[in-house]
């Protein structure tokens, strides 16, 4: 029999140290996002059931927790992604024109783990950008992804620029129906080149060709130029590449020597989700991305809005895994007591934004998770801080 305290698997509690950092980190991302002109939102965690999966195909059905809802027998999702909720406010609640800025933070809920040692209840963070084509907003939405990680304490950052464009272009014309194309994604993503010529088979040869070539399609500016010579001259794809160019020389200007950019034509995961320029963002050696984000101009249909939209988001416990442990916070320990010049000091400290901790009659210094350098004692009628050794 199990435990009443056991959870499910790949479900954790978050404990004070950690609980502390993300709490940090949630407010100084979108601290930093607000920077950029975006406004917070909070989509609530569940909504009917084709307003959740809507332009999300397959994947992210498996991935949503399904169930009835009591008042009105209908099916509801817990969300597994905050994009679709954003786009259904801004398409259907705000419903501005122009350009909206939007971003947001909070738990989603996955029916399955992306990965043998990743969480199904991340906490996710993003901000998309609707209402403009151009490729201003990817650029822009690119340089706020960067500078998210970047406040967040990660360096030595990696992205690595595809776009969805390439495989559109690519298979422009060909007859495949979706369950091979789906198959074709899932391998090109993989660069599985033996999975993608045996799923290549039967196509014309100049598809079966390009199909093939994607999977070696990374690295850095001479990938733009194998594909220009080794893909089919489609207009889909010579946007596509003109625009990853655009994106790269950019980068390079904007962000200087600290970032490494790079290309992956092969990387189509979300194929039927994304339809322009995506990217992902890496730590130099680690070999899951910390951020992905990309165009995404189709979100708002089943809303009755479509327009353009691009964005990007991240795990804020991904993020923390990667920094350093974090330091016990600096606090004043005080004695409990009852004496007005006592509470009064205590109060006055607290308004100042210090953190006091009494220690309550019998538990002496438990403070575990703060440093007290500090402590408030009394000097006659008055109650004064002198420094103290750390425990």
């Amino acid at each position: 029999m199990s435990s009443a305290w056991l959870l499910p698997e790949h479900i954790a509690d978050v404990l004070p140290a950690e609980a502390r950092r993300l709490e940090e980190l949630r407010r100084r991302l979108l601290q930093t996002a607000a920077g950029y002109g975006f406004e917070q939102v909070m989509p609530p965690l569940i909504e009917h059931l084709e307003s959740l999966l809507s332009g999300q195909g397959s994947p992210q059905d498996l991935r949503t927790f399904k169930l009835v809802d009591q008042l009105s027998g209908r099916m509801v999702g817990v969300r597994a992604d905050a994009t679709p909720q954003v786009a259904r406010i801004d398409a259907h609640l705000l419903n501005r024109e122009g350009v909206v800025r939007l971003c947001y933070c909070g738990p989603v809920l996955h029916a399955r783990p992306a990965s043998t040692q990743a969480t199904r209840e991340p906490l996710q963070l993003g901000a998309e950008l609707y209402g403009h084509a151009g490729i201003e907003a990817d650029l822009e939405i690119q340089e706020l992804a960067l500078d998210c990680l970047r406040t967040a304490g990660l360096d030595r950052l990696v992205i690595d620029l595809s776009d969805a464009r390439v495989l559109r272009g690519v298979l422009a014309g060909a007859s495949c129906d979706a369950a091979r194309l789906q198959a074709l994604a899932e391998a090109l993503a993989a660069k599985d080149a033996p999975r993608v010529q045996a799923l290549a088979a039967g196509l014309p040869d100049d598809v079966r060709r390009a199909l093939q070539a994607l999977p070696s399609l990374y690295g850095g500016d001479e990938v733009l130029e194998r594909a220009a010579q080794l893909l089919p001259r489609h207009p889909q794809i010579q946007a596509a590449l003109a625009d990853l160019a655009t994106l790269a020389a950019h980068l390079r200007r904007s962000q200087g020597a600290g970032l490494q950019v790079g290309f992956d034509l092969a990387d189509v995961g979300g194929y039927g989700y994304y339809t322009g320029a995506r990217f992902a963002v890496y730590r130099h050696g680690v070999a899951d991305a910390v951020l992905r984000g990309g165009r995404y101009d189709e979100v708002g249909a089943v809303f009755g809005r479509n327009r353009p939209a691009v964005g990007f988001s991240t795990d804020l416990k991904t993020l923390a895994a990667c920094l350093p442990a974090a330091p016990r916070r600096a606090a004043v320990r005080a004695p409990w007591g009852e004496q007005a010049a006592l509470r009064s000091a205590i109060r006055a400290l607290r308004d100042q934004g210090h953190v006091v901790v009494c220690s309550l009659p019998g538990h002496g210094h438990e403070t575990e998770e703060f440093a007290c350098d500090r402590e408030l004692v009394a000097q006659g009628e008055a109650w004064v801080l002198r420094p103290c050794e750390l425990a």
